[in-house]
């Protein structure tokens, strides 16, 4: 028998690894591309769930930029002050606490870095739950409980119906629930950090902890940098669980009405699914340009 070469070799640990990456790719195809090439095929339709889609072309994307008063006034506003703030709000803080973090010896931190990740873990009903519980519109509510005692208020506020309030909430439940899987990264990647680049840096005149973070570990992890804020700007944009769970959908004066609650709005309240898939074909472009941005400003190049 002839001996297989190296191209030969090389070819069959090629085939190999094809092999192993094919559940990955069925997958992906299955759950990811099929998904959204169907939901831009249905954009240019009028369909109910019930009747046979009829195509309308682009009346849907029309209709929502020119006709629907709800989106342009309420659903895009809102929508970029929660992703302004819990985006990068988010991203900033789950790189200060892992820097943090990295600063701990090995058992608190690994206490402390499971504390900050368990919302993530945590299912959206229990959350909600907790939530409700303490924005109660009554003087049971924790908030109103701790702001009476205190001298703040004198009555109870409604907030998960006060316009005022609603919003800021959402924002601030945003942000305690953005240590996902983001700010392991980041954590991972600091704690990977090759130590001779700091020994090095010392030399050189490096003083303390914030100029070692400037010039030494944000260069060095660049990868894991631009992973979490991708994953930031996903999680921003299509976060709609907290505001449609706490107040309904749609939200009290549409005071926190993002995207994804007015694509549920459409899609499975009012059952208009062309013009939902076409709200969510303009929030995977808006999530895909800030992901570019994001990937330009942490390139290796």
């Amino acid at each position: 028998m002839k001996k297989k070469t190296k191209v030969g070799r090389r070819e069959s640990r090629n085939t190999t690894a094809y092999f192993f990456l094919f559940p990955y790719w069925l997958l992906f195809i299955v759950f990811i591309v099929i998904p959204i090439v169907i939901a831009i095929g249905l954009s240019f339709t009028s369909f109910n769930a019930i009747e046979r889609p009829t195509f309308v072309g682009f009346l849907n994307y029309i209709n929502l930029f020119t006709k629907d008063a709800v989106f342009m006034q309420y659903v895009v506003p809102k929508t970029v002050a929660f992703a302004l703030v819990v985006g990068p709000g988010g991203y900033v803080l789950s790189f200060l606490l892992a820097w943090a973090l990295s600063r701990l010896h090995r058992i608190p931190r690994t206490i402390l870095a499971l504390i900050m990740y368990s919302p993530t873990m945590t299912s959206g009903v229990a959350m909600t739950v907790l939530w409700k519980i303490m924005f109660g519109g009554d003087q049971t509510g924790y908030v109103n409980s701790w702001l009476i005692r205190l001298g703040i208020i004198n009555e109870p506020i409604i907030w998960l119906t006060n316009s005022t309030y609603l919003l800021p909430i959402v924002i601030g439940i945003g942000l305690w629930s953005s240590m996902g899987v983001g700010f392991l990264a980041i954590l991972a990647g600091i704690l990977n950090a090759d130590e001779s680049l700091y020994e090095a840096a010392a030399i050189d005149g490096v003083k303390n902890s914030f100029q070692e973070m400037f010039y030494i570990t944000i260069p060095t992890m660049k990868s894991q940098m631009l992973f979490a804020a991708v994953m930031a700007i996903v999680n921003a944009f299509r976060n709609g669980t907290i505001s449609s769970s706490l107040a309904g959908n749609p939200t009290p004066g549409y005071a926190a009405q993002l995207m994804v609650n007015h694509i549920e709005d459409y899609g499975f309240i009012r059952y208009e699914m062309g013009y939902a898939a076409a709200v969510s074909v303009v929030l995977l472009l808006i999530i895909y340009a800030f992901s570019l941005i994001s990937r330009r400003m942490f390139s290796e190049d």
